[in-house]
This record gives C-alpha cells, sequence and structure tokens, in this order.
C-alpha cells in the first residue's frame, strides 16, 4: 500500500466503532432502566452500522476486513459496567465522547455519509445521561437532550488510579531518600511506614475537608434558593419557566409546568436546586467519611508497595527489590491511565515510569549528599 492509502485510516476507523458499538451493548445490559437501556441499545446499533459502513470501504479497496476483538480499553470499561453498573464508567464514557466527537470533521468519505452528525448526537446523549443524578429519562426528555451540555463530575477510576500513584511515588522517593543516605534497613523500614501513614491520614483529612467545604457551600446555595422562594415566589416561577423554556418546551408548555411545580414548596425547592443550581440535593457531593478513607486506602495501597521488601530482604537486594516492584507498580499505574487518557500502553506506562524513577532519583541523591555530610 502507498503512503497516501486510506486503508490504515480506515481501519482504525473500524476498531473505533467496534469498540464503541461493544461499550454501548455492556450498558445496555447492565442498565436497570427500560428507558435508558433502549438509548445504550439504539447507540450501539448505529456503531454496528458505522462499522459496516468502514468494512464496505475496506472490501471495496481489495483489503481485509478482519474482525478483530475489541480493544482492551473497551474490553475493562464493558467489564466494570457490567460489575458495577453504568454510572461508575459514565463520566469516562463522556470524556471519550467529547474527545472523539469530531474525528470525521476531515474525512470526506464519513461527512458525506452523515457520520459526524452522528458522533456529535452521541456525544450530546452521554454528556447529558453522564450528568448527576443517574436515572430514567422520558422519551420528551430525551429529545430535549440534543444540544445540551453538562461536564461530568469526577470520575471513580481516574480518582484509584492517581490516589494509588500519589502514594507509590511518594513513598518510593522518601525510601530512596532515606537509602541514599545509608541507613539501616529498620530505619529505612519504620521511615517508609510513618511516611505511607502520615501520607494517606493527609490526603484523607484534605479529601474529608474537600468534600464537607462543598456540601457545605451546596447547602448555602440550597437555603439561600429557599429563602428566595418564600419571599418572591413569582420570579422562582418566571425563572423556572424560562429555564423549561430554554429546554424546548414552548412558553405555554413551561409556564404550566413552572406553575404546577411552584406550587408543591418542597417539590419546588428541590427542582430549582437540580435545574438552577445544578445540585442534587439528595447527594451534596457525596459522604466525607467515605470520601476520606477511601482517599486513605488508595493512598495507602500505593505507598506499601516499596516497603514491602524491607519486611524480608536487606542492604542492597532490599533497595533493588524496593525499586524494581516500585518500577513494575508505576508501569503498571501509567498503563491504566490509557483507560481515561486513550494513549498507548506503552508510552503511558513508560512515562509514568520515567517521571517515577527521575523523582527516586532526585530524592536518593540528595539522601547520598546529606548522608556523606553528615558522616563528614
Amino acid at each position: 500500500m502507498s503512503e497516501q492509502s486510506p486503508v490504515p485510516r480506515y481501519r482504525t476507523n473500524l476498531q473505533g466503532e467496534m469498540d464503541s458499538a461493544t461499550l454501548y451493548r455492556a450498558l445496555a445490559e447492565a442498565e436497570a432502566s427500560p428507558q435508558l437501556k433502549e438509548v445504550y441499545a439504539r447507540l450501539a446499533a448505529v456503531e454496528d452500522a458505522h462499522a459496516e459502513f468502514w468494512r464496505k470501504r475496506l472490501s471495496a479497496l481489495g483489503a481485509s476486513t478482519r474482525s478483530g476483538r475489541p480493544s482492551w480499553r473497551m474490553r475493562v470499561l464493558a467489564w466494570a459496567a457490567r460489575r458495577f453498573g453504568p454510572e461508575i464508567v459514565l463520566p469516562l464514557v463522556n470524556s471519550l465522547e467529547r474527545a472523539d466527537f469530531d474525528k470525521y470533521d476531515a474525512q470526506p468519505e464519513a461527512v458525506a455519509a452523515g457520520l459526524p452528525g452522528d458522533e456529535r448526537s452521541h456525544s450530546r446523549v452521554i454528556a447529558a445521561m453522564a450528568r448527576p443524578p443517574h436515572g430514567g429519562l422520558s422519551g420528551s426528555a430525551l429529545a430535549q437532550l440534543e444540544g445540551r451540555h453538562r461536564s461530568a463530575g469526577g470520575n471513580a477510576l481516574r480518582a484509584a488510579v492517581l490516589g494509588a500513584n500519589d502514594g507509590l511515588v511518594s513513598n518510593l522517593s522518601l525510601v530512596m531518600g532515606v537509602a541514599g543516605a545509608d541507613f539501616s534497613e529498620h530505619t529505612i523500614l519504620v521511615t517508609g511506614l510513618a511516611g505511607l501513614v502520615a501520607g494517606a491520614c493527609s490526603m484523607a483529612m484534605g479529601e474529608w475537608l474537600s468534600v464537607n467545604s462543598s456540601r457545605e457551600f451546596y447547602q448555602q446555595q440550597i437555603d439561600t434558593e429557599a429563602s428566595e422562594l418564600s419571599e418572591f415566589p413569582a420570579e422562582e416561577q418566571q425563572e423556572l419557566a424560562l429555564i423549561y423554556q430554554a429546554k424546548g418546551l414552548s412558553e405555554q408548555q413551561a409556564k404550566l409546568l413552572s406553575e404546577r411545580i411552584i406550587g408543591n414548596r418542597e417539590t419546588a425547592l428541590d427542582t430549582l436546586a437540580r435545574e438552577e443550581l445544578g445540585i442534587n440535593p439528595e447527594e451534596l457531593g457525596g459522604s466525607a467519611w467515605t470520601a476520606g478513607a477511601t482517599s486513605f486506602l488508595l493512598f495507602a495501597g500505593g505507598a506499601i508497595v516499596p516497603v514491602l521488601p524491607f519486611f524480608a530482604l536487606g542492604g542492597a537486594a532490599a533497595i533493588a527489590a524496593s525499586l524494581a516492584l516500585g518500577a513494575a507498580a508505576m508501569f503498571a499505574i501509567g498503563a491504566g491511565t490509557t483507560l481515561f487518557t486513550g494513549r498507548g500502553v506503552l508510552f503511558s506506562g513508560l512515562r509514568q515510569l520515567a517521571i517515577g524513577i527521575a523523582a527516586a532519583g532526585v530524592t536518593f541523591g540528595i539522601g547520598r549528599l546529606i548522608g556523606v555530610s553528615l558522616a563528614g
């Protein structure tokens, strides 16, 4: 094939459509709501049609249309959706859709077939579905999804990977720094465990404060909205009517709906919080204690890795084993980030490994200088 051959591009497009169809089918299988299950199934059907479009293009050029398998990234996401539910992967799917929504804009064949419009539509639908709270949508609500866009909240998978990475890199650097100063294995072990506990506690406290502050901020906004609802119900009704008009309802429909909602104060406050403030009163950022405990465990899980060899080994063997174990874990974490970055496994793993080893090398060098200085 010549350099200008479209075959590699067609195959890349085919793989992408196969991956998307696989993921949407997994989301449909895992979804409890019949309405949302149908939405995912329709999205999967569209992606299958796109895949068939690229297979025909490849066949027309006499190229192989080998079916292949979905990428490992999509297989992991599909497994997570089936195991933990669609909510755990929706923010990540939303990020991937937003990153790829314009992938066909510069491809004439795709433009002629209307594929860019389908991709944009999918991106908007997933963005709306990823917006908390995740639940059933009516047919009219689905029709209003087009054109709406709201960034998804924090991603649990991303937080887990980065939390473990913080513990791993910081404690590996600490252990190497103390090892560079030529302290005993016992001192290195105690220092590593102290770094694990101190870092995990710090991370847990920071996460607790962050979530608790968010809850207090959201609650203050809801209290302010409640006060305005009591003092200026007509103005709040007008605001709500304008919101529904912006979503696609006619002026008369929006007015009737807002009047009905404002008639019940509890329902009105809940609706205003969700529609005007973008806050789910039932969640308010989640549990601060759960967030703190999760952060503690994630950091500790990464921080224990470079300490483990010092329980069984000593001297240079323990240091080498700690560095090797830490390096393997850093490569695995870097590879794990490809779930939400889309970069190659080898590139992401080696990049993370280089950064982590560089940090450990710097602290080892500083520790060695300090150790020589103290010895002299």
